[in-house]
């Protein structure tokens, strides 16, 4: 079993696919082709904004959100302390501060409580200048955008969208990557829409933002690659990743976004019925998700390591999405930015595990997982016991 089966996907995609690889190849345009403009105006249509700018990389979109709001020394970027490492990271690499705040027990996503708790703390504090808060959508769920934003504009804040993970998600009929002043996403293979590489993507409404996304992803240039008017980087998304893109991403709209609900909605059914009372993946009133991840919490009373080594030996692979909190990070020991007040953060921490998700997951794959985690848990307690 893959946890994401992105092989299968593949075999039911191949003859599009291959399709627009070959065109691609035919017309020998590797870089800046067609294909990249169209697929552009395709996610900013789906996505509902006026401008996607595509580029080489979930982070590298991040970063290049932050160049353009001139974010460096002496500014704080709040950032979840449950997440992947790029959401702290790329604000250190500017050379900003990155104060990390806990998140909500059932989400996982950012606590807009924590997050103005942390805000008054930097103020009061009066060493760094609060700047922009970084906002993951994580496992597939939007934030609490409703207060975010209230709180963003009450203390003159920005918002910076990470929606690699709730690409296709939904508050209310709004999708991710539209709540951000900016908004980015990763098309790495396994995030919910992914290409066969890296590849990314940065959304805006802003016109002057948009055009200097577009300038700084190819070397800051002006009218033309020699007229270099900025310090930029170079950015690009592949021709190739653009046109497979292009055809995953009918696909994802057409069924596989439906389908993964559905994978999601048969797990809460099954695992309701076993006997180790494990916490379930929430989805908040009136949002959607895209399911990049199913995330269960274990008992505390569970060795997680012993559950994932019963699933692996019975061919179930299973993930922890996240086993050690940002602040604790090694690369910010000593810094500002290992102080952190994030309780719950340590708490999932130590309880996640993911289960396989995808939109190809059969019902009796989702049966086989769901009775081979009831082994495991069962497996665990009679290795603590012994």
């Amino acid at each position: 079993m893959q946890f994401r089966d992105l092989q299968k996907q593949y075999q039911i995609l191949k003859p599009e696919v291959d399709r627009a690889i070959q065109q691609v190849l035919n017309a020998g345009n590797f870089i800046s082709g067609q294909q990249v403009i169209e697929l552009e105006e395709q996610l900013a249509e789906y996505v509902g904004v006026k401008h996607c700018i595509t580029c080489a990389n979930g982070t590298d979109a991040l970063t290049l959100a932050l160049m353009v709001w001139n974010i460096g020394v002496g500014d704080a970027v709040f950032v979840p302390d449950f997440t992947f490492f790029a959401s702290g990271e790329t604000p250190a690499y500017e050379g900003a501060t990155p104060v990390f705040v806990d998140v909500e027990a059932d989400t996982f996503n950012l606590s807009p409580v924590a997050l103005e708790q942390a805000i008054l703390r930097v103020k009061e504090e009066g060493i760094l200048t609060p700047r922009v808060i970084v906002v993951v959508d994580l496992f597939g769920q939007p934030a609490n955008y409703l207060k975010i934003r209230e709180i963003a504009d009450r203390y003159g804040l920005l918002i910076l969208e990470d929606g690699a993970q709730g690409f296709g998600g939904r508050l209310g009929l709004q999708k991710a990557c539209s709540f951000g002043d900016i908004s980015t996403t990763s098309f790495f293979p396994a995030k919910p829409l992914g290409c066969y590489g890296d590849g990314g993507a940065v959304f805006t409404n802003h016109d002057e933002w948009a055009e200097l996304l577009k300038a700084y992803k190819i070397h800051g240039k002006g009218i033309d690659k020699y007229d270099n008017i900025y310090i930029g980087v170079n950015s690009r998304l592949d021709t190739i990743q653009a046109a497979i893109l292009k055809v995953k991403l009918k696909a994802f709209r057409k069924y596989e976004l439906i389908d993964v609900n559905k994978v999601a909605a048969r797990y809460a059914q099954l695992l309701c019925n076993i006997e180790a009372k494990i916490e379930l993946p929430q989805i908040a009133e009136n949002y959607y998700s895209s399911w990049a991840q199913y995330t269960i919490q274990l008992p505390e009373n569970i060795d997680r390591n012993a559950v994932q080594e019963y699933m692996k030996m019975t061919g179930i692979p299973t993930m922890v999405y996240y086993p050690k909190p940002m602040h604790r990070q090694k690369a910010f020991e000593e810094t500002q930015s290992a102080i952190a007040d994030c309780p719950i953060t340590e708490k999932l921490c130590k309880r996640v595990l993911c289960l396989p998700i995808h939109p190809y997951l059969t019902e009796k794959e989702n049966e086989v997982v769901v009775i081979a985690l009831e082994a495991a848990l069962k497996y665990s307690k009679e290795n603590r016991k012994s």
